[in-house]
This record gives C-alpha cells, sequence and structure tokens, in this order.
C-alpha cells in the first residue's frame, strides 16, 4: 500500500462530503456504501482507497473521472495528479461537488455536467481514467480517450454483482483487461446505461 495514499485515506473525513440533512451522515465513519440521493451513493472508503491505488497515480498525471457524485472519490484522485477532470450526470449533485471540493482547497479539477460515458476528448488523452457507475459494456469511447501507458479502472455489468476491472493500454495499443474484484455500483446512465 502507498503509504502517503494510506495517510490521505485516513486523513480524509467522509462526513464533509454528504449533506448536513442527509440523514445518514452520522454513519459515515462505517466501512460501506450510503445513499446521497437522486439514486446514488458515496461509495465504500476502502473500495475507494482501493481503486485510486490500483490506479498508480503520480504526481504529473492528468486524470479523467466519470461519475463526480458527492466528491469523495474525485479528493482522492486529485490530490496526488496534476489535473483530474470529472463528469457527473445529474446537475444537483455536481454543483454541490464543486462547491464541496473549492471549499476544502482542491484547485485543479475541471468539472463538468454531462454523460460520462462519452468521456470528455477535448482534453483527453487521460493518462489515468476512474469510473465510479457501472456500464453494462465496455465503453470504448473511454478506451479511446486513455493514453498509451495509461490504466482506467471501473466495474462493468449489469446490476447486481458487476466486475471491477483493471483496463491498461500498452504502448503500442493493445488493451489488457484484469478483473480486480465482485463489486456493486450505481449504473451508468448514458449511452452505455445497462
Amino acid at each position: 500500500m502507498n503509504e502517503k495514499l494510506l495517510a490521505f485515506f485516513y486523513s480524509l473525513d467522509r462526513a464533509a462530503f454528504m449533506d448536513n440533512k442527509n440523514k445518514y451522515k452520522g454513519y459515515a465513519d462505517l466501512n460501506r456504501p450510503l445513499p446521497i440521493g437522486y439514486g446514488q451513493t458515496i461509495s465504500q472508503p476502502t473500495l475507494v482507497l482501493y481503486m485510486t491505488e490500483q490506479l498508480a497515480l503520480e504526481q504529473h498525471h492528468k486524470v479523467l473521472e466519470i461519475g463526480t457524485g458527492s466528491g469523495y472519490q474525485s479528493a482522492f484522485l486529485s490530490a496526488f495528479c496534476n489535473e483530474l477532470y470529472t463528469i457527473e450526470f445529474i446537475e444537483e449533485l455536481a454543483v454541490k461537488a464543486q462547491e464541496r471540493l473549492t471549499r476544502l482547497g482542491y484547485t485543479n479539477i475541471h468539472y463538468k455536467v454531462g454523460d460520462g460515458s462519452e468521456g470528455w476528448a477535448e482534453h483527453g488523452p487521460y493518462d489515468r481514467i476512474m469510473v465510479t457507475a457501472a456500464p453494462k459494456q465496455m465503453p470504448t469511447t473511454l478506451i479511446d480517450q486513455l493514453a498509451p501507458g495509461g490504466i482506467m479502472v471501473l466495474p462493468v455489468g449489469k446490476s447486481g454483482i458487476q466486475d471491477l476491472l483493471k483496463v491498461t493500454k500498452e504502448e503500442d495499443g493493445t488493451i489488457q483487461e484484469t478483473k480486480l474484484l465482485d463489486v456493486v455500483f450505481v449504473e451508468m446512465i448514458g449511452r452505455y446505461s445497462p
């Protein structure tokens, strides 16, 4: 485990990423996903840590995140990369996350409201891509925006148990997929929706 990442994990208060009126905020220290409204969740903390570690982030990396949600995962990515581009389909969540992350001092994040399954091509390619909602199949648009030598971590599958995959793009453009875990994520909204 990356010691700096682990220290960041223990220093970050997940409750800061939940609205005060959220009745589950008092459970923020539990290691489980919790509802944040609009049918979405804030992910299980140890899973966020694990997925972030799988990206092997370096400070010079440009990262794309699909599914800003509460901004909790965004904080991890932002702290360990050069620039983060994050997309959220639900405008209300996007606005709250941006306000929250700005208030907490994160300054290297670019925000967009839209269909994350399409990525954000104008700023690509990306060294790393993190997807926090499950498409029913591998989103080729995101693979296209992954730089040679890049890594993408994402859940894939219909509702129920999904596969958490680590996708690497070799320098010659060859794609390698490795299954990491069985997971349960909210479904991706947009082109690759189940």
